[in-house]
């Protein structure tokens, strides 16, 4: 199993942007480098979720803002690591929608459960296979680190 190192900075971040945007999915990008199998995010960016016809339970970030967050991780020595959003009033684990619009094989995708309007449940769950035929989902440990 693969281990998602996330900054306490970047995990409260992303707890406190589900609970801001309740009853709406939050989403964002995680920043970081890879370890091995393993990737160690040192920030969270929040991005717009630019869905407007069900904001509250599926998320979409702009292409064109998608490609603004590479290139400032770029210029900062980090990669895309993966992305997260939340899942307001559902639980931390991944929807058939989700899965589907997961394409980024080797990142890692984080879902917080957002309980009338608590962050509960932070989960990880990492995109694995060589293809889209191929692609799914592993439950990936989070491991919350001071820096």
């Amino acid at each position: 199993m693969s281990v998602l190192y996330l900054t306490n900075s970047a995990f409260q971040a992303i707890r406190a942007h589900g609970e801001r945007t309740y009853p709406y999915e939050c989403c964002g990008a995680l920043l970081g480098i890879r370890r091995g199998p393993n990737w160690k995010v040192a920030e969270s960016v929040q991005a717009g979720n630019i869905r407007t016809d069900s904001a509250h339970n599926r998320y979409q970030i702009s292409p064109l803002e998608l490609v603004k967050i590479e290139r400032a991780a770029r210029e900062r020595g980090l990669e895309i690591a993966g992305f997260y959003h939340s899942h307001p009033d559902h639980p931390a684990q991944w929807s058939k929608t989700d899965f589907e619009e997961a394409h980024w094989i080797g990142c890692s995708y984080v879902i917080t459960s957002v309980q009338k309007g608590k962050a509960t449940q932070t989960n990880s769950f990492s995109l694995i296979g060589s293809s889209e035929e191929t692609k799914s989902f592993e439950v990936e440990a989070i491991e919350v680190v001071d820096q």
